[in-house]
């Protein structure tokens, strides 16, 4: 899966997670519509939340310590960096 698919799912799982939370929200709806939109926002993937994903290494999926401009970890980055991979970042040294 492209990672224009994968944000196309997330977009798509996003919107219906926002619908579902309006309708379980909503206290003019009958109890069982609630409830039956609870239940469906429940099925959804819990990595589908458009923040988690956004927040998460794209290499190791690793949530902490990512670096926003290069959406990666500061283990990969630094691993990726000290083989050379990463134009335009070296290594400093004074």
């Amino acid at each position: 899966m492209s990672v224009s698919e994968e944000n196309a799912n997330i977009r798509d799982h996003h919107r219906r997670r926002n619908l579902y939370k309006a309708l379980c929200k909503d206290p003019s709806l009958p109890s069982d519509l609630r409830e039956e939109n609870r239940f469906k926002l429940s099925k959804l993937p819990g990595n589908s939340s458009f923040t988690r994903v956004r927040n998460s290494c794209i290499f190791s999926g690793r949530a902490r310590a990512v670096y926003e401009t290069f959406r990666m970890s500061r283990i990969v980055f630094r691993s990726l960096a000290s083989k050379g991979m990463l134009n335009g970042v070296k290594k400093a040294s004074w």
